[in-house]
């Protein structure tokens, strides 16, 4: 039921000249492929490694008590 036959996809491609007619096809072809590999560059960016994360989290926690303690320097300092 989910695989595509050489029936299906001829089907698919009579609809898309219907509908885009044969100058537009090659636009959307573009298009869709330039979606395509945003969408794998994007995924390829997410991948971070588990010790930059940990490092990123110490950053973090050093940058909070920074703030803290210029907190309570200002408000001593009023």
């Amino acid at each position: 039921m989910g695989e595509f036959s050489l029936t299906h996809i001829l089907l698919l491609a009579i609809l898309g000249l219907i509908f885009f007619g044969p100058s537009r096809l090659p636009q959307l072809g573009q298009g869709l492929g330039k979606a395509i590999r945003g969408f794998k560059q994007g995924l390829n960016e997410i991948d971070v490694d588990p010790k930059d994360i940990h490092d990123h989290k110490q950053v973090n926690h050093s940058a909070q008590q920074t703030t803290q303690t210029q907190k309570q320097t200002e408000a001593q300092n009023s």
